[in-house]
């Protein structure tokens, strides 16, 4: 058994490799090719915290995978010092089911998700992309932007948070390390941050949108990646009418997506709206953008076939790179 901590999960993990992976993950989820209960969801109602439980197995090419995520989310574990996501994944042998690892899932998730959001943004967003824009500078904004960045050629960042001193760490930690740019500009309000950007990220935790319908430019790309429950909503609901809409997974989205569900319960739009997945473009089963002017929006819920075929990479990678912790089983 080998024991990945965050340290190695990011030499594991580096993000071109990991977009690819996700591309992969998301075409064996709309191909048919992975098993994918819909996840486990435990309250916590004294610490008004949830855990995740989030198993799969994906058939793919690279070799299969096996895995089980554990997510935690405590939301007051920021005002203990502590990180507010707790996370864990284990990956099992496809072939026998032996336990092979034990990663530490937080990280793995934020790379993830942001490679989800980078396989997105390189079949949704226009080449000639150049601005943009990451609300939420949290660990998530982090890594959305290095996924962005690794997929176009960004010469410019916005960046908003309604926390001063997160914009300034953000700013002062990601500026110019590559394949950022060190054109990062502070924000004073969502409208500065998204009215030029050619590509939107959002990665909050918030229960409203986050921006105004009407301060987005023609053919903007957004990749929605904050919310994770019917109640969170960070996209209006104008822009979920207007925009092409490709999600990570059917079902899941219907269940969980609040920017979808929301727009969806009002009447605003129907399921037929958001009836593509990201899979289906990567395979060439469905179109990507139709044109320069057209917004698309991805919005990402989070699928177990990211852990586990994130998992096998690095475990590949901690295997020729020896990275980890051996211990006996």
């Amino acid at each position: 058994m080998i024991i990945l901590n965050e340290s190695a999960i990011h030499k594991a993990l580096p993000m071109g490799q990991a977009i690819s992976a996700m591309k992969r993950a998301f075409a064996a989820l709309s191909s048919g090719n992975a098993e994918v209960p819909m996840r486990g969801t435990l309250t916590i109602a004294p610490q008004k915290a949830t855990s995740l439980f989030m198993p799969a197995y994906v058939q793919d090419e690279a070799g299969d995978s096996l895995a089980l995520k554990v997510v935690s989310l405590f939301p007051d574990n920021i005002e203990r010092g502590l990180p507010l996501i707790q996370a864990a994944v284990l990956v099992l042998d496809a072939n026998t089911g032996r336990p092979l690892a034990l990663l530490e899932g937080a990280s793995l998730t934020a790379i993830r998700t942001g490679a989800a959001s980078g396989a997105a943004t390189d079949s949704l967003a226009r080449p000639n992309s150049r601005i943009a824009a990451i609300i939420g500078a949290g660990v998530q904004g982090r890594t959305q932007l290095e996924a962005v960045c690794t997929v176009r050629e960004i010469q410019t960042v916005w960046v908003y948070d309604p926390s001063p001193e997160r914009i300034a760490a953000f700013i002062e930690e990601m500026a110019g390390k590559a394949p950022i740019p060190a054109d990062l500009c502070w924000a004073e309000n969502p409208t500065q941050a998204v009215a030029e950007a050619d590509i939107i990220c959002t990665a909050t935790t918030s229960s409203t949108p986050v921006f105004q319908d009407w301060d987005l430019k023609p053919g903007v790309h957004i990749n929605g990646v904050g919310s994770y429950t019917p109640e969170m909503q960070e996209i209006p609901p104008e822009t979920v009418r207007r925009a092409y809409v490709v999600i990570d997974s059917r079902s899941a989205a219907l269940v969980e997506a609040g920017d979808l569900i929301q727009p969806l319960n009002q009447g605003l739009i129907s399921e037929q709206h958001i009836n593509v997945e990201i899979g289906e473009i990567i395979l060439g089963l469905e179109p990507g953008r139709s044109s320069p002017e057209q917004i698309t929006f991805f919005k990402s819920v989070g699928v177990a076939v990211q852990d586990a075929v994130a998992a096998k990479l690095a475990l590949e990678n901690a295997h020729s790179q020896n990275l980890g912790q051996v211990v006996a089983w």
